[in-house]
C-alpha cells in the first residue's frame, strides 16, 4: 500500500513538472498512466484533462470532462473546464450553456465570468462581453486584467471613451499585461477622415503630399500638391490647408480651413470651408458639414450637407453614410445625392479599413465607388445619362512615432457626354509628421 502511494506520488509529480516546464504531452502521458491504472482518482482524471486540453487534443479533454460532470453535474470548477474547450473550439452554443451554468452556480467566480467574456467576444459579441467583464471586475474589483480585458472588448465595441477609462484603470491598479499589445493611443476612435485623431502625447500633425493622374484620352496629366497643418485639442481639431492643381495647362490654387468638433454624447462633426482666389479650376468657395452620431455595438450613422460655387452655377450634394467598428476593422457605405438640372444623380462609396497594428496610424484600406447622373447640352434637350466607377487602395504606416507615409493607388472608368469612356490612373503619396 505504502508503495503504491508512492509511486503515485512520483507519477503526480512527473506530471506536474512535465506541466511547469509547458511540455503538456509528456504531462498528459504520466497523468494518463496514473488515471488508467486508478480510474477511481479524480485528482489524476482532471490534471490529465487540463495536460490534454492545453496539448489541443480538445476532443479527448472534452470527453473526460463529461465523464467528469456525470458524477458532478453541478461543478463550477468542472463546467468552467469544459467550457474553455467548447471555446477554443469555436463551438459556442455549448461553450455559453457550460459557461453561464457555472456562473449561475458560483456568481462570484471571476475566471468564469473571464471566460465568458472571452466567448462573448471571440463570437463577436462584444457588448455581451463587456457585461460578462464587469461581472468579474464586480467580483475582483481590484484585477488589472479584469479592466484590460473590458477595454478590448469596449473597443471591439466601437466605445472608445469607455475603453480609455478602463485602461486608465488598470494602468493604476498595476502595470498592463506585457503580452497584450495595446497602448492607450490605440482606444483613439479611428474617424473616416484622414487627420481627425491623434494620440495624447502629439498636438499638432503636419503633411505634404502629391498626386498624380493619367488619363487614357489625349487629355494632359493631372497634378496636386497639398500642405496642411493641423492643431488637437481635447474636444477637436482645427487644420489649415493649401492646395495647388495643374490641370489642362492651368494652374489654380486654394486655401482651407477644416474642424473636428465633439458634439452632444458619442457625435462629432466635421466643417471645411475652402477658398479659391482666382477660381479657375477650384470652385469660389465651398463649404460642408458632417455631423457623425455613434450608436450601440460600434455602428455609427452620418448626414452631410457639400455645397460649391463655380463660376458657370452651384453644386450641391446631400449625404448619408453608415459605418461600423468591429475589432480592428473601420467598414463604411456612403452614399450622395447630387441634383443637377437634367436629373438628380448619385454616388455610392463603400470603404474597408484594417488598422493593422491595433492603433489608429497603421491601417490598409481598400474603396470603390459606382455613380450614376445626368449631363444636358446647353440650349438643347438633349440628356445623356453619365456613369462611372472606381477602385483605389491605400496603405499608411508610421515607421517611427514622429513620422509616417501613406500611399495610395487608384483607378476611375468613367463616362461622360462629350468623351464617351476616360480611364483615369491615380497615384499618391504623403509624408506625415507631428509633434
Amino acid at each position: 500500500m505504502i508503495h503504491l502511494a508512492l509511486s503515485l506520488v512520483v507519477a503526480m509529480a512527473d506530471g506536474d513538472l512535465a506541466m511547469s516546464r509547458g511540455d503538456h504531452d509528456a504531462a498528459a502521458q504520466s497523468y494518463r498512466a496514473e488515471a488508467e491504472a486508478h480510474p477511481e482518482l479524480y485528482e489524476a482524471r482532471i490534471k490529465l484533462a487540463n495536460a490534454l486540453s492545453l496539448s489541443k487534443h480538445h476532443d479527448a479533454a472534452i470527453q473526460i470532462y463529461t465523464e467528469l460532470l456525470a458524477a458532478r453535474p453541478d461543478d463550477p470548477d468542472l463546467l468552467l473546464a469544459r467550457g474553455r474547450v467548447y471555446t477554443l473550439e469555436s463551438r459556442w452554443p455549448e461553450a455559453e450553456a457550460d459557461l453561464t451554468a457555472a456562473t449561475a452556480h458560483s456568481p462570484d467566480h471571476g475566471d468564469a465570468w473571464s471566460a465568458l467574456g472571452d466567448l462573448y467576444l471571440r463570437s463577436d459579441r462584444p457588448r455581451d462581453a463587456v457585461n460578462a467583464y464587469s461581472k468579474w471586475i464586480a467580483a475582483d474589483p481590484k484585477n488589472p486584467r479584469a479592466y484590460l480585458a473590458r477595454t478590448i472588448a469596449y473597443r471591439s465595441a466601437g466605445e472608445f471613451a469607455a475603453a480609455r477609462a478602463d485602461f486608465d484603470i488598470a494602468r493604476a491598479y498595476g502595470t498592463p499585461d506585457p503580452g497584450i499589445d495595446l497602448q492607450r493611443s490605440s482606444l483613439q476612435q479611428s474617424k473616416p477622415e484622414q487627420g481627425s485623431a491623434v494620440p495624447e502625447k502629439f498636438t499638432w500633425l503636419a503633411s505634404l503630399s502629391y498626386d498624380f493622374s493619367t488619363f487614357s484620352t489625349d487629355r494632359s496629366n493631372w497634378h496636386y500638391y497639398n500642405a496642411a497643418l493641423r492643431r488637437y485639442w481635447e474636444r477637436g481639431s482645427l487644420g489649415f490647408e493649401y492646395l495647388h492643381s495643374r490641370r489642362f495647362d492651368s494652374n489654380d490654387y486654394a486655401f482651407a480651413l477644416d474642424a473636428y468638433v465633439d458634439l452632444w454624447q458619442r457625435a462629432y462633426a466635421n466643417v471645411r470651408y475652402q477658398y479659391s482666389p482666382r477660381a479657375v479650376l477650384y470652385p469660389d468657395d465651398s463649404y460642408r458639414v458632417e455631423i457623425y452620431q455613434e450608436i450601440e455595438t460600434g455602428w455609427e450613422l452620418a448626414g452631410s450637407y457639400d455645397h460649391m460655387d463655380f463660376t458657370a452655377r452651384n453644386v450641391d450634394m446631400y449625404g448619408v453614410a453608415l459605418g461600423k467598428y468591429t475589432g480592428n476593422w473601420y467598414l463604411r457605405w456612403r452614399t450622395l445625392f447630387i441634383p443637377t438640372p437634367a436629373k438628380l444623380g448619385t454616388a455610392h462609396r463603400a470603404l474597408a479599413r484594417y488598422y493593422y497594428a491595433g492603433n489608429g496610424d497603421d491601417y490598409l484600406e481598400i474603396n470603390g465607388e459606382f455613380s450614376r447622373g445626368a449631363e444636358s447640352l446647353e440650349g438643347t434637350t438633349i440628356v445623356e445619362t453619365t456613369r462611372g466607377q472606381s477602385v483605389g487602395a491605400a496603405f499608411q504606416t508610421y515607421f517611427n512615432p514622429r513620422w509616417g507615409i501613406r500611399l495610395s493607388a487608384g483607378y476611375d472608368d468613367g463616362k461622360t457626354l462629350f468623351e464617351q469612356s476616360i480611364v483615369e490612373k491615380l497615384y499618391s503619396a504623403k509624408i506625415l509628421t507631428r509633434w
